[in-house]
Parts: structure tokens; sequence; C-alpha cells
């Protein structure tokens, strides 16, 4: 009997051991089965983490490590990608028109992938120099004399030259936004100086005089021009003026350097502020504000009699 059971009890440590070796090489033939790799996320704060997974696909591994993405992240792959060995995972923002297209997108609406790319299409900056012509300017001498005479040229009139820079922007090779940087004055304008003579009759008991007249506000006559808050006339939209006002239409005036900040100009009968400087604002030129682009071209250019108001 002892010897029987001696034998029973070898036989079942055999069985057990061969169960026990069984488990363990299928243990092993799953582990070479199933590759385990080290994978790197980096996240939008720059925060990396290295995960082991058996997963392959991005969007997989994301959730298997509970990461969500909000609306405007996205991955690098994208979340359809298979990762390979040594790629990493990196989590960033989605830019302005890759959000815009996945809300059309999620709303339904009917577009083109040529409308797509157009939306997607980046945007470039370039740094631009022009040089830009500065108009002279017409000013007129009246005089009041004797006999016949006719209107004379006391000085030729010549255009100036500036270069300004701008910085503009560019999509699709589309010109979207322009904006000054700066200007400088290469060469200044010559005014023309025009003498308008006025003919009257002399008595032969008086003697010959000359005076000169003045305008009916006693000032010299300037070339007005007009501008509005557009980027066009001023490269900006803000509508704040060079001393720091915020510009009104019936108020403020460009003018140059000689009329101080808050100087009052009678101009052809209406009183204004100097409240704002320009870079072709310069010799006999002021520049009225108003409220719109189109009300500055249909104002023109010009030519009215201007005074300090004291």
């Amino acid at each position: 009997m002892k010897n029987e059971e001696k034998a029973s009890i070898s036989i079942m440590k055999i069985i057990c051991i061969s169960i026990m070796l069984i488990l363990i090489s299928g243990i092993g033939v799953l582990a070479v089965n199933t590759k385990l790799n080290d994978v790197k996320i980096t996240l939008q704060n720059g925060y990396e983490m290295t995960v082991l997974t058996s997963k392959s696909k991005v969007s997989e591994i994301l959730e298997e490590n509970n990461i969500v993405l909000e609306e405007n992240q996205k991955t690098i792959p994208n979340l359809d990608s298979e990762i390979t060995e040594g790629q990493d995972i990196k989590i960033t923002d989605k830019s302005y028109n890759e959000v815009q297209i996945a809300k059309i997108s999620e709303e339904g609406a009917q577009t083109t992938l040529d409308q797509l790319l157009e939306n997607y299409a980046p945007i470039t900056e370039k740094i631009v120099v022009e040089q830009v012509t500065i108009p002279f300017e017409t000013i007129t001498k009246n005089s009041t004399t004797t006999g016949n005479t006719t209107n004379k040229v006391l000085q030729e009139g010549k255009d100036g030259l500036k270069e300004v820079t701008y910085k503009i922007k560019y999509q699709n090779d589309v010109e979207i936004e322009k904006t000054v940087i700066s200007e400088k004055v290469v060469t200044e304008p010559v005014n023309k100086i025009v003498q308008v003579s006025k003919v009257t009759t002399r008595s032969s008991s008086l003697p010959r005089t000359t005076t000169t007249s003045t305008t009916s506000t006693g000032g010299a006559v300037y070339k007005i021009t007009a501008y509005c808050p557009c980027s066009k006339c001023c490269g900006k939209t803000t509508g704040r003026t060079a001393s720091g006002t915020q510009a009104t239409a019936g108020r403020t005036v460009a003018a140059s350097g000689k009329f101080a900040f808050g100087t009052k100009l009678n101009i052809g009968g209406h009183v204004y502020t100097v409240e704002d400087r320009g870079g072709a604002i310069n010799g006999n030129k002021i520049d009225i504000f108003v409220n719109s682009h189109a009300e500055a071209l249909q104002w023109g250019v010009r030519y009215l009699p201007v005074s300090v108001v004291n």
C-alpha cells in the first residue's frame, strides 16, 4: 500500500509540473505575439510622458491613457495614423482655419475641396519698401498793380520723394492687409509759386502804387485735402491721432510741425484744431479729418485761406 501511495503522489507531482510548464509556455508565446512599445506623448503645455502600450493607432493610445483632446487641439500624426517604432505623439493647437473648416463640416455645409484648401492656405508676411512721390504744392500770391500784366510763375515746382516701409500679408498670393511701418523723406518737394496780378486803372494826378492784397481771413492760401480713419488713409484703423486724441470730423486736422498741437486754424471760414501729423503733411498743406473714405474722395483737393485763431 505504501508503495502504491508513493507512486500515486509521484504521478500527481508530474501532472502538476507538466501543467505549470504548459502555462508558462503559453504566457511566453502570448508575450512573444503581443509586442509592447514605448511611446512618448508630448502634451500642449510641453509636459512629456512615456507610456508602454500594445496599441498602434494614435486614437487608441490616447484613449488607453485617458487623454481627451479639446475642440481646438490636434495630434501629430493625426488620430487615424498608425504609430511605428520610435515615433512620438504630439498634441498641439489647430490653426484658426482648421477650426473653421471643422465647424463647417460639423454643420453639414456644402463646400468644395478647393474652398477648404483656400481657407487652409497659410498667411505669409513680407516687408516691402516702396518709393512714393510727394507732390509739390502751388502757392499763389495776389498782387494789385497798374498796366496790363499776366500771371507770373516766380518759382517752378518739383515733386519730392519718400521711402515708405510696409508690412504686407498675403494669402493664396493675394494681398489681404497692408500696414505702414515707417516713412522716410528722401527729397523734400519744392513748392510752385505763382503771382496772380489784378489790373487796375491809374489816375494821372496820383502817384503809381503797388500793394499786396490779403485773403478775407487774413491768411495764406493752403492746399487742403481730407482723410478718414481707414487703413488706406492712415495705415491703421484706431482713429487715434498723433497727439493722443480721438480724431473727430469737423474738429481735427493734420498739419506740419510749424503748427503746435492744439493750435486753432480758420480754414475757409471754419475753425479746426491741429491734433494730427502725417508723413506727407508738410509746407502749405493741411489734411482735414472726415468720417468716411467716400467723403475724403468727394472733398478732393481745395485751395483755401488759412489763418491762426488767437
